[in-house]
């Protein structure tokens, strides 16, 4: 009966961590995209800092992203567009994961894990 309860606890609390987070798959079209990006020049002109990391276990924020390789695996799929008003969210890639954060509000923000 105690190993029944301890697991059903260990189930409750592991279902209430994301499965993954900020797993980005790139996709080929448009259309296949959850979200578009572009790719700003300076910082002051992103929504979003990203830092992407190594390893998936390190991606836990909405700002620190983990390429994948199939869309399967993925949080979020996203389109890198050729202009900024093309896009939904606009990013500046940073050097440092202590730079990596959100530098204006935007609809996706919390979303992307």
């Amino acid at each position: 009966m105690k190993k029944i309860l301890v697991l059903l606890l260990i189930l409750a609390f592991s279902s209430a961590l994301p499965a993954g987070a900020g797993n980005i798959y790139v996709v080929d079209y448009e259309s296949q995209a959850d979200l578009t990006v572009y790719v700003v020049d300076y910082e002051s002109q992103a929504d979003l800092c990203v830092y992407y990391v190594d390893y998936e276990s390190q991606a836990d924020d909405d700002a620190l992203w983990y390429m994948v390789d199939y869309e399967s695996q993925a949080d979020v799929s996203i389109y890198f567009v050729d202009y900024e008003s093309q896009a939904d969210l606009l990013i500046y890639v940073v050097d440092y994961e202590s730079q990596a954060g959100w530098e204006t509000s935007n609809a996706w923000q919390g979303r992307l894990h």
